[in-house]
C-alpha cells in the first residue's frame, strides 16, 4: 500500500530568530519514499541540514524575522502489516546491552524514571521481565491517562502527567518511558506520522508520538495512546525524549498562524 504524508505550516517570527527543524524522515525510512522530498520554505529561506546525535536529519533555518511557510509532501510504501508484537520477548540484562542502547536506560529532562522507580517496582516489578511487564506498563498508561489536545503543556513531565491523569500523546510516551526505565528496560521517544488507516476516523491530522523499546534484541514499537496494533506508521525522528527532537526549536519568539499535517492511505483504482 502507499501513503500520502505531509504537512503545511505558518510560523510568524516577532523578530530576528534562528529556527532548527526536526520535520524530514529518518535516513533508514528512505526507502519507502518514491522520491527525496525537501521542506519547501515561503519566503525562500537559507536552511543547513544536518544529521543530529541520535542519527535524524535537522535543518537550520538562517536568522530571519517575519512570516515562514514550510511545506513537505511525500508518498511513502508501507507493508499494510501492523505494529509487530513479540510477547515472547525476553528482557535482555544490563551487561548484555549494546553500548548505543546504554543512554536509553537514565532519567531525562521529560522522563524522571529515578522519581518513579518505586512507584514503577511496586506496580509492575512482580511481573516476568520482559514483553508482560512492557505491557502492563502500556496497559496501565492507557486506563490512567485521559487523552485531550488541551491536556498539552510544553513543560509537563511523566511525573505531572502521572499526577494529573491527562495528556496528549507525547504524554503518554514519556510516562511509557519512564516505567520503562526504571524497570531497566531500555526505552526512547519517536515522532512521527500515523493516520487513521484501519481504524474510524480520528479528527484532524497531527504528529504522533509513541514508543520503542528494547527487547528480544531489537527495537519494538509500542504505542500507549492506542494500545492497539497500528497500521502506517511512518518514523521522522528519535531521542531520550521530546527535549531531543522538537518539531520546531526557535531562538526568539515566534507564534504559530497555521498546522496541518495529513497522512493517508492512497486508494488504489482497481483494474
Amino acid at each position: 500500500m502507499r501513503i500520502k504524508i505531509g504537512f503545511d505550516i505558518t510560523i510568524q517570527r516577532l523578530g530576528p530568530t534562528p529556527l532548527i527543524l526536526a520535520l524530514e524522515l529518518r535516513p533508514e525510512e528512505d526507502w519507502r519514499l518514491d522520491h527525496q522530498p525537501v521542506v519547501m520554505a515561503t519566503p525562500d529561506a537559507t536552511m543547513t541540514p544536518y544529521i543530529d546525535v541520535f542519527g535524524n536529519r535537522r535543518l537550520r533555518v538562517a536568522e530571519a524575522s517575519g512570516p515562514l511557510q514550510l511545506q513537505w509532501r511525500a508518498t511513502v510504501e508501507d507493508d499494510g502489516l501492523e505494529d509487530q508484537l513479540d510477547p515472547m520477548a525476553l528482557q535482555a540484562p544490563i551487561d548484555d546491552l549494546p553500548e548505543d542502547v546504554m543512554q536509553y536506560l537514565s532519567p531525562s529532562r521529560y522522563c524522571q524514571s529515578d522519581l518513579l522507580m518505586n512507584e514503577a517496582w511496586s506496580r509492575f516489578g512482580h511481573l516476568p521481565a520482559g514483553w508482560a511487564r512492557v505491557q502492563a506498563v502500556c496497559d496501565f498508561v492507557h486506563n490512567h491517562v485521559q487523552f485531550g489536545y488541551g491536556y498539552a503543556h510544553v513543560t509537563k513531565t511523566a511525573v505531572d502527567v502521572l499526577q494529573q491523569g491527562r495528556g496528549v500523546c507525547r504524554d503518554f510516551a514519556h510516562l511509557t518511558i519512564t516505567f520503562c526505565r526504571a524497570l531497566n528496560i531500555p526505552a526512547r521517544y519517536v515522532s512521527g506520522y500515523l493516520g487513521d488507516i484501519g481504524v474510524p476516523y480520528g479528527g484532524p491530522g497531527d504528529f504522533c508520538a509513541w514508543v520503542e523499546v528494547f527487547i528480544g534484541g531489537i527495537w519494538r514499537t509500542i504505542d500507549a495512546r492506542h494500545n492497539v496494533p497500528r497500521i502506517g506508521r511512518v518514523k521522522m525522528v528519535h531521542g531520550r525524549d521530546a527535549v531531543d527532537v522538537p518539531m520546531i526549536a526557535s531562538f526568539g519568539t515566534v507564534e504559530m498562524h497555521h498546522f496541518a499535517v495529513f497522512c493517508d492511505e492512497i486508494r488504489e483504482m482497481a483494474a
